[in-house]
């Protein structure tokens, strides 16, 4: 489905599966590309995503990843291919561990440390999921809210939509003034459209998307927005915790809550759980954060 302008559901989706479909170069060696159309930079979610297929594809399938951590350390060129190579770290009869570089023009833009667990038995708790927070469709599209901001329209105009985003508050692309400050930035996302069955790929679409709003929840607690008379930021780490099984194409709340800032970095951390209150991943983020002129 298309709006004229850009690729939204199954469209946008299947696009979404053609960035995350590396072309292997080797055994251990692949090669990801970026969609034709996009931001300045490599979206951070992305080369993210793209480094955990590339890590899961050298890992037996029967174990599935249950935690990330990677490090942002260049911007990426969005018109060039990126080269993903994978060192296997251990395999041990429980839990294989892999290291995941992502190279353009031979130097890094992104690595990650990943490990995958065979299926085991053991305690069981999670914490409470919010209890005061509307359903997704009680809450206005991405859409409605763009309607008000038509200046916004530009750039939303011309990328691919894969992830249904509904903000429980205001976002933080509203102009200067417009957000009331907010402990929590809530969001419920979801792939907006089929996804296949396999764990990786859902975990792989689930990392894609959490790099989406994390970020904002430092904003958030000031009401602050992005852009002018707001700030601008980039994404230093990402730390990914997978607890229970999940499908990405299915609605999960983004609860995401700024703990601190100072010295122009936000650090921010995110729950994610399912519509009926499974907490399915735990997310960490540090960003660069730094404010511009009117």
């Amino acid at each position: 489905m298309s709006d004229g302008r850009v690729a939204v559901g199954q469209a946008a989706v299947d696009q979404l599966l053609e960035v995350l479909d590396l072309d292997p170069t080797g055994e251990m060696t692949f090669r990801g590309m970026s969609p034709p159309v996009g931001p300045q930079r490599v979206y951070g979610g992305q080369v993210a995503g793209q480094a955990l297929v590339a890590a899961g594809r050298t890992v037996d399938p029967e174990r599935f990843v249950h935690s990330l951590h990677g490090y942002f350390v260049r911007p990426g060129d969005p018109a060039e291919p990126i080269e993903y190579q994978v060192e296997n770290i251990r395999d041990g009869r429980s839990f294989s561990v892999r290291r995941s570089v992502a190279l353009q023009h031979g130097k890094p833009i992104f690595f990650m440390s990943a490990s995958f667990q065979r299926a085991e038995e053991g305690l069981d708790h999670q914490v409470t999921a919010p209890l005061d927070v509307p359903l997704p469709q009680d809450v206005p599209t991405m859409s409605d809210r763009l309607a008000r901001y038509p200046e916004r329209l530009g750039i939303w105009g011309q990328i691919p939509r894969p992830i249904d985003v509904r903000y429980v508050g205001e976002p933080g692309w509203v102009r200067p003034g417009d957000r009331p400050a907010d402990p929590h930035q809530r969001v419920w996302m979801r792939i907006d459209g089929k996804l296949p069955d396999d764990p990786l790929l859902h975990a792989c679409a689930l990392t894609y998307a959490s790099d989406l709003t994390l970020l904002d929840s430092v904003l958030s607690a000031h009401g602050e927005v992005w852009g002018p008379g707001g700030l601008v930021g980039a994404s230093l780490d990402h730390a990914l915790w997978f607890h229970r099984p999940f499908r990405a194409d299915e609605w999960f709340l983004y609860d995401c809550l700024s703990p601190s800032a100072s010295g122009a970095r936000g650090l921010a951390t995110g729950r994610m759980f399912t519509i009926d209150g499974q907490q399915i991943a735990s997310a960490v983020q540090e960003g660069l954060l730094r404010r511009v002129g009117a």
